[in-house]
């Protein structure tokens, strides 16, 4: 009894070194490099709220507002109808809104969407795979994606109408 013990927290003390030691590696020597403005934008793959698959390399030729943000957060909160009032304008001019919200679960997001009548695609950062990829901090924070993939400018703070439009205006093909 006492043999098979001691053999199941030796194997539970080697996956946690193992785990302790990838996470060291990944933090120190796998080379992240922050995205910031000139650099291009990182390709990812989310799902939206009815299901459909959303590829940021898909919007290629348009410039991207792309919106990273929460239910529980107000200023969020606060620019979501600027952010739609300008998307219903300039989707025709070749401007795609992508609102990434940060692991919420869908049922509260899609409380959120139809509270604020949001039309543009809304997808959910599960995991937060995509916000660590981005460095987001805080929220919320939008990046502007020129229509060859290039990230022309990163909002840290909740806008107003006017900005939006400004933002949206900058990055129309």
């Amino acid at each position: 009894m006492k043999k098979r013990r001691l053999i199941t927290r030796s194997i539970i003390l080697v996956i946690l070194l193992g785990a302790l030691g990838y996470t060291l590696y990944s933090n120190f020597f796998m080379s992240k490099e922050k995205v910031k403005v000139g650099s291009a934008a990182p390709d990812f793959v989310l799902t939206d709220l009815e299901g459909k698959k959303h590829q940021f390399s898909d919007y290629r030729g348009k410039g991207v507002f792309l919106n990273f943000w929460a239910t529980w957060c107000k200023p969020c909160e606060r620019e979501m109808p600027y952010i739609e009032r300008q998307y219903q304008h300039y989707k025709n001019l070749g401007v795609e809104v992508l609102a990434v919200n940060v692991g919420e679960s869908k049922l509260v997001v899609e409380k959120f969407a139809e509270k604020y009548g949001l039309n543009f695609p809304i997808v959910i950062d599960k995991n937060q795979q995509v916000l660590h990829a981005y460095d987001v901090d805080p929220l919320p924070t939008t990046f502007l994606i020129d229509k060859n993939g290039k990230v022309v400018k990163i909002i840290t703070a909740q806008m107003t109408e006017r900005e939006v439009r400004d933002y949206m205006e900058m990055i129309k093909p």
